[in-house]
């Protein structure tokens, strides 16, 4: 190599040094240790349980509302079938 490109190659291995650095010891760099020591998954856990709770909710709430739904459709059926017979 020549020193041209040994000048040019030295800023940039700094730039990249740094840079990596303080990604690393930000909260990227939290994160990717907590993933790799195995105590990522405990907060996930505790969202994903709560997250399905909310989806229970709302699939009990969805079968009520097709309840009701069944319902009005049986009384209007019968509604219209009464005022045909009176016709």
């Amino acid at each position: 190599m020549n020193t041209d490109t040994l000048e040019l190659l030295v800023p940039i291995a700094l730039f990249v040094t740094v840079a990596t650095v303080l990604i690393l010891r930000g909260p990227i760099g939290r994160a990717l240790a907590d993933r790799l020591a195995g105590r990522a998954g405990a907060g996930m856990a505790a969202a994903s349980d709560a997250s399905m709770g909310e989806l229970d909710e709302l699939r009990h709430r969805v079968t009520e509302l097709e309840e009701r739904l069944d319902f009005a459709e049986r009384r209007l059926t019968a509604e219209r079938a009464l005022l045909e017979r009176r016709q």
